[in-house]
This record gives structure tokens, C-alpha cells and sequence, in this order.
């Protein structure tokens, strides 16, 4: 019977079964509900897939009247990218170099365009592929030439080049020749026949043509060691020579089954430094004849070179090991005497990183950024050696020159007097005269442009501290916009769809008329009546601000998402940072590094506690990379009570282990100022520990080295500290190479900060 009763069912159900089918039919169908957005942060949304990664219009200017180019999608030659040249006036596009162009002879692959440039004539382009990494940046590679009448593409370094060994190929001016740097030599390629000069011959391992050692290059910005002569007849170049400077080594226990180790120089504190010469060579005769630079050679820093507005003189500027001096010598390229035409002093430090010098009125003076009545300006520099003019208002930082309008007798420099945490484009008269803000007078932030050479155009760029970059294609000066460009709304739209939290900026009264700048983000839904913890980011270094008023990206995105977790985040800007403040305001921490910025730090945090009753005290949290990781163990260590827990990142616990370059210009030599070595370093405080502290580092980081990690690891260990710590195997400073590394590592942090300042109360 069961069988029968379940056979009528099944008939029953196919006779109805249609009748639903049909009014179904009739029915509309239901849309399916939108997922929705996710308002919460996690570090896979922030670190894993580009979730929240803005958009950039970038440009390559070329010779004035040329306009600019881009690369873009080829419709014709898929996985390839045409150049295409831009005209600035009018928007139009005219494919400048089809990608079908550069597919190699015998292959079906276009060449990818790491960078490129063209001849001034814009007959040749000189692509730069298949890179390899030297130390910072991706600067060794292969070159190729496309002559575009011919259509001809070849490869430069001739037959038996080795893959991935050329280095900064240049065009001669006349754009006949390539210059570039193989193997510590120096050589010149003429581009009608192929053939192959040697300008120099490396008499060892240790002698370096065309480009620099590791400390030139890390601390004073140089890579490509030469200057083609306007004439294109000399070449003005570096020769480092490291004979002498003693050896680092980092152990590779990843790659094979033995480990490798890696062999660099690399001089500390106090140690002997590689010798520097700049010398011309003529294409001619092969012949170097070398600049008689006064000084000993391992005790002066050869800077910054140029040719002087003509192809008889170089412009040479001489560092002396203090780096409190610069001279600024005229050189003559045939026989090698020098002369100096202005000297620029200080009593802390001299700063070449905001050099800018450009030749106006005919060669007649040459611009030059200063510091020498207490602001940072530029300056008109007389050829001839006489009385320097200012040209930038007096009382009024630069932050950075932009560019100058020959025709126009402009000069455009960056500036934000009234607020250092901001940054404007402003211009004046090469005679000193009509200091004027270019930039919008409404758009509080942060601004940056991309000027064409002659000062016509330029792309702007414009961002605040809750606000993602938007540009706009403006002429100069009147600032008017020609064409709306990124505008990044895919990703505002996300963000505004996020739990966002609170941020504004202040000033923090340390007392003796000190304030000290700072940002603070609040949770969403943020309680005055309850208790939350603290979290400080720091650096606190000559070398970086970080209260800007400008988009953090994913930096940023993570402090929102620990605001959304419960905490108070804050960072806080010490005196001796590079703000736009004054000379004063950033040499007071001359002789003093790691001394004056965590005293200055713990006055705030006092008395941010005092006037904020909603932060916990016994909840404050500091973290910072590099600079800020050491300014974090300075924290923990000489101010126990005030920091509960830390987080170091790549710190420098022992100042002594540190380049010559960058340390002695801020601290002098370790011979001179032996305490403030000392009292700086934070391992000498390391017995002070109190709260929970993780330590993190890469074991390859060959700008501040795992050495410094293992002597606080042991000092730590002989005080009984109990620590955490994390070592990213052949990791470098930055700690972001192999699979995975940076979401790792973001977790890491993350958790360790969750678990010791408890954002919610249990």
C-alpha cells in the first residue's frame, strides 16, 4: 500500500507542478538583492587585493612646444602600449610609437617600457627593459634604440652584451650617441654604426665610473654618475674609489641548500670613507682630464655636478665631512682648475637635498636654495662670485622649487607659511618682487604639479588627509583648468561607504612657547565619556614629517581601520622634522638626535593625556619604521611609564652602526660628540623596559642592518626584558619583498596591538 500511496503522489505532483509553472511565468522575476557594502576595514581589503588603490594621471614632458606623451593600451598589438604624444593646448593625440614597433627582430612579444626617452629631435626612442634591482631602485637593464624614420630597432652593448648589465643610457644632446655605465666602466655608443668607445678602465673591484657606492646613492639621492657636455664632445663624471672602506655581510639562507653571503662596503660612524673625483673625458681623444678639487677627497662628499650653461665649465658642489659647509666651485673642463664662487655655511648642517640650480639671465647667475639668514630661500648666485639676491619673500620657508618661466622671468616654489602642514604652489619675480599663492585659495591640503619645461602647463595634483588625490591639466600661471583629468570616484565612492572615523589636526603646547603640529583620528561613534586607548605614530627624524595634510593611502586606511577597532590614533611632528618651520625649528636637534625628539614626544603625550580624560594612560601604544622605529625604543626605554607598548620596525638601536653620511651630518663625528652617540642611542637604555615590545626586522636590510637587531637582542636578553620579535627572512628595509610579505606582516602588527591595548574593555 505504501508504494501505491506514494505513486499517486508523484502523479498528483505532476499535474500541479505545471499549473505553478505557468503562473510563475506570468510573475515578474525577483532581482537579486545587492550585497551590502562593507563598512568595516580588514587588512585583507587594505593589503591583499587593490581594493582602495587611487588612480594617477602621470605624464613624460618632452622639449618645449612638444608636449607630453603617455603609454596606452595598443588596439592592435594585445599585452602592448602605443606612446602617444599629447598636445597640451588642445588635448589632441597623435600616436608618436605604435607597439608594433617594438617587437624585436625574431620575437612576437613588444618590448615592455620600464622608461623611456626620446632625442631632443624626437627621431630616436631609448627604451629601458628587462631591470634588475641595485639596492633602492631597478637601475640595471637592457636598452634598446628605435630609430623611427628606419623603423630599426636594435639593442644596445653590442653583440656579446650580458642580459640585465646596462646601466642610465643617455642620449648625447645631439642625439648621435648613447652614453651608459656597464660593469663600474664607462661607455659611449655611436648610434650610425654600433661601435663601442671605453671611456674609462676599472683598475679593480673597487673602482666605480658613472655611478656610485652604497652611501652616495642612499644618502645623498646620486645613481647616474654623468653629464653629457652640451656640445656632445665631453662626458663630466664620478670616479669612487672604495679601496679601504671596510666590508658589511648579510647571509642569504634561502636561496640553495648552503648559505650565500652578500659582501658590500659600507662605511659606519666614525670610519673611513671611499674617495670621490669628478673628471671630463673627451670623446675625441679618450682622455680624462680630472678637476683639482681641493680637500682630502675621503673627507669631502663631491655632491651635486653639472655642466655650467656652456661645455668649458662644470658647476661642482664640495661637501666637507661635517657637510656644515658647501662650496660651489667653477671647474674648467680642459684643465681641471676650480674655483669657488659662493659658499654656502652653516652651524648645524648644510642640506643639498633641496638643491635647484638653474642658469638664468644668459648664464650670467644660476638660482640656489639656501638657508643662510635663518629660512630656506632661493637665492641668485652671481658667476662671477658676487652678492648673492634673494628672490623668495624673507621670513618664508621653501618647501621645494618647482620650476622657472624664462620667458616670463617666473620662478614657481612650493610654500605654506601660515600652516607647515600643508603644501601651495606659489610664484615671484626673478627680481624678488610679486610673491603671489598660485595654487586655489580654496582647496586646503596638499598640492603637487608636474610642470611642463617651459612653464606653460602643468598637471595638478590636489589631496587632503580624508580626501584622495584629484587632477586637473591647468595653465600657468593663471591656474585655469584646460581639462578635468583623475578624479578617482570609484574610489570615494568606497570610502563614503565606510564606518569612517573623525580626523582633525592641532597644536600641542609643550611649554618655554614650543608647539609641536599633530593629527588625531577618532573612532566612529566616538564616546567622550569613555576610555580608549592610545596609538602614536612616529619618525621624528631630519629626514621626514609626517603631519601632513595630505592622502595617506594605505597607510592611512590602516589607521582607519584601528580607529574603527577602538583606538585614539595620533602622530605627532617633534622639533628638528623638515617642516617648514625655519632653520631653527629644524637644526635645534643638531648633536642631539634621538635625545631631543622622544623628550619632546613625552612632553606631548603628558600633555595630550592631560587635557583628553577619554584616552586610557595605562593604554598608549607607539609604533615607527626605520627612524621611527628607533624613536619607538627611545620611547619605551627612557620614558617606561609613559609607553605600555611598542612596536619597532628596522630600527637603528646603536647610532655607531649607522653610514657616515647621514648620521655625522646630523650628530658630527662620534670622536667629537661621544655622549650625544651615547645618549641617542637607545640600546644603552634598553634595561629600562617595562611594557610589551615587538621587534621587527629583514635580515637582507642593507641600509640599517640586522647587526643593530642582534646587539639589542642580547642587550635585552643580559637585563632579563622579555621581548617578541620577528625576523623576515632576506627581507630589506623596506620589508616588502617575496610572497606575502607586507599582509604579514600589517597582521602582525595588528594583532600584537589588539592583544596588549585591548581596544574593548573584557
Amino acid at each position: 500500500m505504501r508504494h501505491q500511496i506514494k505513486n499517486v503522489a508523484a502523479l498528483l505532483l505532476t499535474l500541479v507542478l505545471p499549473c505553478f509553472a505557468a503562473d510563475a511565468d506570468k510573475r515578474p522575476a525577483k532581482k537579486k538583492a545587492k550585497p551590502k557594502p562593507n563598512p568595516r576595514l580588514s587588512p585583507e581589503r587594505i593589503y591583499g587585493k587593490p581594493e582602495f588603490g587611487g588612480k594617477s594621471y602621470s605624464v613624460k614632458w618632452l622639449e618645449p612646444g612638444q608636449g607630453f606623451v603617455r603609454t596606452l593600451k595598443s588596439a592592435k598589438t594585445e599585452k602592448a602600449r602605443d606612446i602617444v604624444q599629447y598636445d597640451p593646448g588642445t588635448g589632441a593625440t597623435n600616436i608618436l610609437v605604435a607597439a608594433s614597433l617594438l617587437i624585436p627582430e625574431g620575437r612576437t612579444n613588444s618590448l615592455s617600457l620600464s622608461s623611456y626617452t626620446f632625442s631632443k629631435d624626437l627621431a630616436k626612442l631609448l627604451i629601458f627593459t628587462n631591470t634588475k634591482r641595485v639596492w633602492r631602485a631597478n637601475t640595471r637593464g637592457d636598452y634598446w634604440v628605435l630609430d623611427r624614420q628606419t623603423r630599426k630597432l636594435r639593442q644596445l652593448g653590442g653583440k656579446d652584451a650580458k642580459p640585465s648589465t646596462l646601466m642610465f643610457a643617455t642620449f648625447s644632446p645631439d642625439g648621435k650617441k648613447v652614453a651608459y655605465v656597464r660593469e663600474r666602466n664607462l661607455y659611449v655608443e655611436n648610434l650610425a654604426d654600433g661601435s663601442i668607445q671605453a671611456l674609462t678602465d676599472a683598475k679593480s673591484e673597487t673602482e666605480i665610473n658613472g655611478t656610485f657606492d652604497w652611501v652616495y646613492e642612499e644618502e645623498l639621492g646620486l645613481r647616474n654618475g654623468f653629464r653629457w657636455s652640451p656640445d656632445s664632445k665631453l662626458i663630466a663624471y664620478w670616479q669612487i674609489t672604495e679601496s679601504g672602506v671596510k666590508e658589511m655581510r648579510m647571509m642569504d639562507n634561502l636561496t640553495g641548500f648552503y648559505p650565500k653571503v652578500i659582501t658590500f662596503k659600507y662605511p659606519k660612524t666614525g670610519e673611513r670613507n671611499a674617495h670621490g673625483r669628478v673628471g671630463v673625458a673627451s670623446l675625441q681623444s679618450g682622455e680624462t682630464t680630472w678637476m683639482k678639487i681641493p680637500g682630502d677627497p675621503r673627507n669631502h662628499y663631491l655632491a651635486r655636478m653639472q655642466w655650467a650653461d656652456n661645455s668649458r665649465q662644470l658647476l661642482i658642489q664640495q661637501l666637507n665631512r661635517l657637510q656644515n659647509t658647501n662650496l660651489v666651485m667653477l671647474a674648467n673642463a680642459w684643465t681641471g682648475d676650480a674655483e669657488t664662487v659662493f659658499t654656502d655655511r652653516d652651524d648645524a648642517w648644510v642640506d643639498v637635498r633641496f638643491d635647484f640650480t638653474k642658469w638664468v639671465n644668459s648664464g650670467k647667475r644660476f638660482t640656489f636654495v639656501s638657508e643662510r639668514d635663518g629660512w630656506r630661500r632661493v637665492w641668485l648666485i652671481p658667476r662671477n662670485g658676487g652678492k648673492p639676491l634673494p628672490i623668495t619673500p624673507a621670513g618664508v620657508d621653501v618647501i621645494r622649487a618647482a620650476a622657472i618661466d624664462h620667458a616670463k622671468g617666473l620662478l614657481y616654489y612650493y610654500a605654506s607659511p601660515d600652516n607647515p602642514t600643508q603644501n601651495y604652489l606659489y610664484k615671484v619675480g626673478l627680481d624678488g618682487k610679486g610673491a603671489t599663492r598660485v595654487s586655489p585659495a580654496k582647496r586646503e591640503g596638499s598640492h603637487s604639479y608636474s610642470i611642463s619645461p617651459d612653464a606653460k602647463w602643468a598637471v595638478h595634483s590636489w589631496s587632503d588627509f580624508n580626501n584622495p588625490p584629484r587632477q586637473n591639466f591647468i595653465s600657468l600661471p593663471d591656474h585655469k583648468v584646460v581639462r578635468r583629468l583623475e578624479r578617482n570616484r570609484e574610489l570615494r565612492k568606497k570610502i563614503a561607504q565606510l564606518d569612517r572615523p573623525k580626523s582633525e589636526f592641532i597644536r600641542i603646547d609643550i611649554g618655554a612657547g614650543v608647539e609641536l603640529d599633530a593629527w588625531r583620528i577618532l573612532p566612529p561613534n566616538f564616546n567622550p565619556k569613555k576610555k580608549y586607548p592610545l596609538l602614536l605614530y612616529v619618525y621624528g627624524e631630519p629626514a621626514g614629517q609626517t603631519v601632513t595634510d595630505r592622502w595617506k593611502g594605505g597607510g592611512g586606511m590602516w589607521n582607519w581601520m584601528m580607529a574603527q577597532k577602538g583606538f585614539i590614533l595620533m602622530s605627532i611632528d617633534n622639533r628638528g622634522v623638515p617642516a617648514p618651520r625655519g632653520n631653527a625649528w629644524r637644526k635645534s636637534v643638531y648633536r642631539q638626535v634621538g635625545v631631543l625628539a622622544p623628550k619632546d614626544q613625552a612632553a606631548a603625550l603628558k600633555q595630550v593625556l592631560k587635557d583628553s580624560p577619554f584616552i586610557d594612560p595605562k593604554r598608549v601604544g607607539i609604533w615607527g619604521w626605520s627612524g621611527g622605529g628607533s624613536m619607538t625604543l627611545n620611547a619605551m626605554f627612557k620614558y617606561p611609564d609613559l609607553y605600555q607598548t611598542g612596536v619597532s620596525i628596522a630600527p637603528v638601536p646603536d647610532q655607531r652602526l649607522y653610514d657616515t653620511i647621514y648620521q655625522e651630518r646630523y650628530m658630527g663625528l662620534p670622536g667629537d660628540n661621544k655622549e650625544g652617540y651615547k645618549e641617542g642611542s637607545a640600546i644603552h637604555f634598553a634595561k629600562n623596559l617595562k611594557g610589551n615590545l615587538l621587534l621587527v626586522h629583514g635580515t637582507a636590510d642593507d641600509n640599517v642592518h640586522y647587526q643593530g637587531m642582534e646587539k639589542l637582542i642580547d642587550e635585552l636578553i643580559a637585563h632579563g626584558k622579555q621581548f617578541e620579535m620577528m625576523a623576515y627572512p632576506n627581507r630589506t628595509h623596506s620589508i616588502r619583498e617575496r610572497k606575502g610579505t607586507t599582509m604579514h606582516l600589517r597582521k602582525l602588527m595588528t594583532d600584537y596591538l589588539l592583544e596588549h591595548l585591548q581596544p574593548v574593555r573584557r
